[in-house]
């Protein structure tokens, strides 16, 4: 994907901090899709465009092939933003607004102020498979969402807030939570783009025992792994968007949190029955690294791994 920017590379120093190995990556230039960024199975890439300095810049875009640009503004700024021959903004845009560009639209941006945007790439499977769920039908050739108008909307605000604070502040935010607030974000545009809502006669049920379980063994058998929202839908057979619902329906938790508590389950058997490092049962666990496992481990248990395994080690003795 090719793409240019001009007279506005921002520094390291510029860049919001963000925790290591997160799912969401850092633009070093505006639209440019981060490498390895997003890039499981059926997942939305998503990167972060961040300036601090204030000072005016310029940067333009020639249009991704194959995806649709979705540009979430996560704080206020001012430019001018040009889509291809048409300049839609001059002046202020304020935390919140959405512009989605269709494939093979070039675009032009000179801002006037700091900016913290976050871009989003939507392929043809991704807004195909929104809109089958949505609708209960598939759509019939390509979904050009061709309206590239700002627009306000409070829940895709609170959605894009959410992918901000998990990416600075979450350890425990990963694939999963990203792979489902995304798509919840797509599918809320497709949603806005037909004019319709999803249909409100479809109740939906729990997930089937059945499925439930070869969600959970698939779960079990790659704790290691980097697993994906679609990765443990494929495994029960559904799309994503029918899986996440169904199966916190069937289990009270969301497919995130299922696989965290399951995480932290598998950690205490093997910090109470192996000699293993930390770092080894955070890696076998599927943890990034140990900080992250012990930021995670603390959430749920309430305290250190290193703290609980010697309390736990004492109980056994007394007993």
């Amino acid at each position: 994907m090719f793409n240019a920017s001009l007279a506005c590379h921002p520094a390291t120093t510029d860049l919001m901090p963000v925790l290591s190995h997160s799912p969401i990556g850092q633009e070093s230039a505006w639209r440019s899709l981060v490498q390895g960024a997003g890039t499981s199975h059926g997942a939305v890439p998503l990167s972060r465009w961040t300036r601090r300095a204030g000072a005016p810049c310029e940067v333009a875009h020639p249009g991704n092939d194959a995806h649709h640009c979705i540009a979430m503004s996560l704080k206020s700024t001012s430019l001018t933003f040009t889509h291809g021959s048409r300049v839609l903004v001059e002046g202020r845009v304020t935390a919140g607004a959405v512009q989605v560009t269709a494939p093979r639209v070039a675009v032009r941006a000179a801002f006037d102020a700091p900016s913290d945007v976050l871009h989003l790439y939507a392929s043809q499977a991704v807004l195909a498979e929104c809109y089958e769920d949505l609708f209960g039908h598939a759509h019939a050739g390509d979904i050009v969402l061709g309206d590239p108008r700002l627009v306000q909307d409070a829940a895709l605000d609170r959605l894009a807030q959410a992918l901000a604070v998990a990416q600075t502040q979450d350890g425990g935010a990963g694939r999963i939570f990203t792979d489902s607030v995304s798509m919840a974000i797509v599918s809320r545009l497709v949603a806005r783009h037909f004019q319709q809502a999803a249909p409100k006669g479809r109740n939906m049920t729990a997930l089937p025992a059945w499925r439930l379980r070869r969600a959970t063994d698939y779960i079990d058998a790659h704790l290691s792994e980097a697993i994906g929202l679609a990765d443990i839908a494929d495994s029960a057979g559904l799309t994503r968007m029918h899986f996440a619902a169904q199966f916190r329906l069937a289990t009270g938790l969301r497919p995130h949190e299922y696989l965290l508590r399951r995480r932290i389950e598998r950690a205490q058997a093997l910090l109470g029955a192996t000699g293993q490092t930390m770092l080894d049962v955070a890696l076998s666990c599927g943890f990034r690294s140990q900080s992250h496992f012990t930021t995670v481990f603390k959430r749920f248990v309430g305290e250190t791994p290193y703290n609980w395994k010697i309390k736990s080690g004492l109980e056994r003795k007394a007993a």
